[in-house]
């Protein structure tokens, strides 16, 4: 398992499609891309500009019922990646006992994002060597305009196999 941190969402142009951008904690340098819907994007855009809104959306109603059961988010794993598809599990622990849920990982990080303790992401080593992207330079802006440059050639079916 290599652990993760949030970079953030950007848009794929021209197709206006977002992407949550994650990077492995160091001494890596990769970042994994993963093409998201736009309803979990604004999701986790409101989450991180702790923006609120006048009644629950949908994550903010799956956490206030893990807090109601007293669970708590342990972590979240990126598991696979199928077919262009990846797979997520939330690790949820309730009474002393971990729980997997089966989660897409733009839920689970719409979900993550929510808590004011940081929930670790982690991703199987076959999901960052199938879909990790390393850029040349240590330079942070030139790592963003390098990554920039690849989502202007990306498209979802470049992660099928």
């Amino acid at each position: 398992m290599i652990r993760l941190s949030l970079v953030g969402v950007r848009v794929e142009v021209p197709s206006n499609q977002p992407i949550v951008l994650l990077r492995e904690e160091a001494p890596g340098r990769r970042y994994l891309p993963i093409f998201i819907g736009q309803p979990e994007a604004t999701a986790i855009v409101y989450a991180l500009q702790g923006m609120e809104s006048p009644r629950p959306m949908t994550h903010d109603l799956f956490k206030n019922v893990l807090e109601e059961l007293a669970a708590r988010i342990d972590r979240i794993v990126i598991t696979e990646l199928k077919e262009g598809t990846f797979y997520a599990e939330l690790e949820v622990l309730l009474a002393g006992t971990r729980h997997r849920i089966s989660s897409r990982p733009s839920d689970a990080i719409a979900l993550a994002v929510r808590y004011e303790e940081p929930v670790p992401i982690f991703a199987a080593d076959s999901v960052l060597e199938e879909a990790g992207v390393v850029f040349e330079s240590d330079d942070e802006e030139e790592q963003v305009e390098q990554f920039r440059e690849f989502l202007e050639r990306v498209r979802p079916e470049d992660f099928a196999p």
